[in-house]
């Protein structure tokens, strides 16, 4: 049987000096475990021997002596002269560790964000290797660990690295929030890209190559909606990054390499990617991770929402600017915060995230929390207080994983991620009418759905003179011809609405956008509240706000002396939705 073959390394010669050796297993490791799958995989790394030697991406620990037995057979270990990481976990620094005492001149080439990690582990355990000469080490633009054992060299976006023979290397930085250092690999010589995690597949069987395309399909689909789907806009950018590569061979670090089957899997992932960003719903996951525990539970909070139907954006708030982090809280339908506790406090980028949310993020957006903790997790009490003080609705119950979270803990989450994705449905039929289904509504009509105790507008004219007050007490009052009422104060509409006849426009803002602050007081003489804001004239003379999600023009059909307030009954004589898919906002 498949699942009783013993792990082992399948060597597979792929171009001119260039080998793979893929590490195979049947067993389930950990991704399985995160995400449920039971075919095994393949650890591939490749080996590049021209004038000088090069080895990408050394496998895991699992596969440490297995993977270095058989290296031997085809290298000679003082020979290598590089190793090449596309990214850099703890895992795969088992397997370094051992690889450099056997090749003690080799240098280890990564990105910066890759350097940073193996300075942090390595200066904690050093390695007994001699220290290269300092001229040496400048002209190679080698760093070094406290101990001066350690040589790596930092690769620049664009940078090259001749090994001879025409294998001369060409480097693209394409990180993501999952692999924020990672890079992508181009031999011009054999034609050859190395993808590491993109277009990879978590099965293994005896074919290193994508003969069997369409069995890989649905496993193909698989692997990118479970590493790629919540990174889609970043996975973009780097496809778009390595098209310049005229490659005729994908070699990722999982799975079957690509060659029958390159564009076409290759136009996949662009369709997956805009599919993913095409969603009706979509969720910011804002994170960051000490150990690596608060990531992998947000990898399985994602994986449950984008199996709904529901688009997540992954930031690593660690590598987010500010700015990054509004935008998508400004235009996410809801956020989920993860963050582990350090010193009984979330991590400064959490507390950065926190306020930005707190201050830009419309309170109607559903929210969640979790994360992991070694001793009492006070930093995912005090995310879900503030939150819940502010008044945000949760999707979920909030998420405390002490260490590791377990298979079971994995699966809770993914449970919990469908939960969000059915609560952001929920919301959106209480913030937005169900709109007709007819396309041949007139747009009118349209606009008059619109109106559901949303939060509005209302501009009028008085004495030449343009006038707005902003009001939520708005009903729809008749079908045909369409109505409305509005409940105003006796303050507000000082006389100029007061009697039938009047005219008035009343604009229906969209959530998300800030115009309420510019009508939220009584103009002070001289003051024109319209000046920072987009207008044009409706057809009734009153001011349409462009920014608006949709308006009516109106005519005082009648009133009612209601105390403090008029009631006005409004026919609506024109209308029109400004933006199809935007969302009401309501107070």
């Amino acid at each position: 049987m498949a699942d009783m073959k013993p792990r082992d390394v399948q060597v597979v010669e792929i171009g001119a000096g260039t080998i793979a050796l893929r590490s195979r297993t049947w067993d389930r490791l950990k991704f399985e475990v995160e995400y449920g799958r039971q075919k095994g995989t393949t650890a591939n790394s490749y080996l590049i021997q021209a004038q000088d030697t090069a080895l990408i991406d050394p496998p895991g620990e699992s596969f440490t002596n297995l993977f270095l037995d058989e290296l031997e057979h085809h290298l000679y270990f003082q020979r290598l002269n590089y190793i090449i990481l596309s990214h850099v976990n703890p895992n795969r620094l088992a397997t370094l560790k051992r690889l450099l005492e056997l090749a003690p001149y080799a240098t280890v080439i990564c990105s910066k964000p890759g350097a940073n990690t193996l300075r942090s582990v390595f200066a904690n355990q050093p390695l007994n290797l001699p220290s290269p000469r300092e001229d040496e080490a400048q002209d190679l633009g080698i760093d070094y660990g406290s101990d001066r054992t350690l040589k790596v060299h930092i690769i620049r976006d664009d940078e090259s690295l001749d090994l001879g023979n025409g294998h001369e290397l060409q480097f693209r930085f394409v990180p993501t929030p999952r692999h924020p250092d990672a890079i992508a690999t181009y031999d011009p010589a054999t034609r050859i890209l190395y993808t590491d995690k993109l277009f990879g597949t978590h099965v293994c069987d005896d074919a290193a190559f994508d003969e069997h395309r369409k069995v890989l399909e649905e496993d193909r689909r698989y692997y990118f909606d479970c590493l790629h789907a919540a990174q889609a806009p970043q996975v973009e950018a780097a496809l778009d990054k390595l098209e310049v590569f005229p490659a005729k061979i994908y070699a990722p670090g999982h799975g079957p390499i690509v060659r029958h089957s390159l564009s076409l899997l290759t136009l996949n992932y662009r369709r997956w990617c805009q599919q993913q960003q095409s969603q009706d719903f979509s969720v910011a996951m804002l994170y960051t991770s000490a150990y690596g525990n608060t990531a992998t539970l947000a990898k399985a909070i994602a994986k449950g929402i984008t199996q709904a139907g529901v688009a997540v954006r992954l930031i690593n708030c660690e590598f987010a600017e500010p700015d990054e982090i509004t935008e998508a809280v400004q235009v996410c339908d809801g956020f989920i915060i993860g963050s582990p506790t350090l010193a009984g406090h979330p991590p400064t980028q959490i507390q950065t995230a926190l306020g930005i949310v707190l201050s830009t993020a419309a309170k109607t957006k559903v929210a969640g929390v979790f994360g992991s903790y070694g001793w009492s997790g006070e930093a995912i009490d005090l995310i879900e207080s503030k939150l819940q003080d502010a008044g945000y609705p949760l999707g979920f119950s909030t998420i405390r994983t002490k260490f590791k979270p377990t298979a079971e803990v994995l699966q809770q989450c993914e449970a919990a991620g469908a939960e969000f994705a059915r609560a952001l449905s929920k919301s959106r039929k209480v913030r937005v009418p169900r709109q007709a289904a007819d396309a041949q509504t007139d747009r009118t009509g349209q606009a008059v759905g619109r109106v559901t105790g949303s939060l509005c507008v209302v501009t009028a004219k008085h004495g030449g003179k343009d006038l707005g007050f902003l009001t939520s007490w708005v009903s729809q009052a008749a079908f045909n011809p369409p109505a409305i009422t509005l409940a105003i104060s006796k303050e507000q509409v000082g006389g100029y609405l007061a009697y039938p006849g009047g005219s008035f426009v009343l604009n229906i803002l969209k959530e998300g956008r800030n115009l309420r602050r510019y009508f939220q007081r009584t103009p002070v003489p001289g003051e024109d509240p319209f000046v920072n804001v987009a207008t044009q004239p409706a057809t009734n003379g009153c001011l349409v706000l462009l920014d608006a999600l949709a308006y009516l023009e109106c005519t005082v059909q009648d009133r009612m002396d209601c105390g403090d307030h008029y009631l006005l009954y409004g026919l609506v004589e024109n209308g029109k939705v400004l933006e199809a898919t935007g969302v009401t906002a309501v107070r």
